[in-house]
């Protein structure tokens, strides 16, 4: 298991070092035919403000859960996932400084992705696979065992949304390097995905969904 944790978190720093080598330079792709600085209603904006946000909760669950469990392969799990976003959201905000344009919209979540008038779970739910703040009151509360199953079934409702978001971006986005780093995530996640599918299974439990 600590092999494949170690895998894991090798691939996503790989992503983060070929993204954040390239961060101070997409306010414009290079070369023939680059694409404009995006605008405050495209695809690359919407993906960069919401994934911010969603990144920002898993964070934060993340530090929760190392905080009540003594277990070494999840608190490695978790600082792994906690340093990966924080990374990634940092890159995120740092695009939409440097095309000038702002971190929230009047619209509501996942509106770049037509998804708009979706019904929120509420509660602090904002997009998909974000947990309730209900839900992360309970983690907080929760010691040893329990804090594991409860945190890896809701990372991994997370990372099902999360996938599902930076799908939208691969297909929308139109900054080249966005696009990757969103693709980067996909592959990352899923692969995650399984990890606490296996995590869950020898603590006899499984996902949520």
């Amino acid at each position: 298991m600590k092999k494949h944790i170690g895998w894991v978190a090798g691939a996503a720093a790989a992503v983060l070092v070929a993204a954040g080598a390239v961060t101070y330079a997409v306010a414009e792709d290079d070369g023939p035919g680059a694409v404009r600085t995006p605008t405050a209603d495209s695809a690359d904006a919407g993906f960069a403000r919401d994934m911010a946000v969603h990144h920002q909760q898993a964070v934060e669950m993340s530090y929760i859960v190392r905080d009540r469990t003594k277990n070494e392969e999840v608190r490695r799990l978790a600082y792994d996932i906690a340093q990966t976003q924080a990374n990634q959201r940092g890159m995120l905000l740092g695009w939409l400084d440097l095309w000038e344009l702002p971190k929230v919209s009047a619209k509501p979540p996942m509106s770049w992705m037509g998804m708009g008038d979706m019904p929120e779970r509420g509660n602090g739910s904002l997009m998909p696979g974000m947990a309730t703040d209900t839900e992360m009151k309970r983690l907080g509360t929760l010691n040893g065992k329990q804090a594991e199953v409860f945190y890896l079934q809701l990372m991994t409702d997370h990372h099902k949304g999360g996938i599902h978001m930076a799908e939208g971006c691969v297909a929308k986005c139109t900054v080249g390097v966005e696009k990757r780093l969103a693709q980067g995530m996909v592959d990352a996640q899923q692969s995650e995905i399984q990890l606490m599918a296996g995590m869950l299974k020898e603590r006899g439990a499984k996902a949520r969904s």
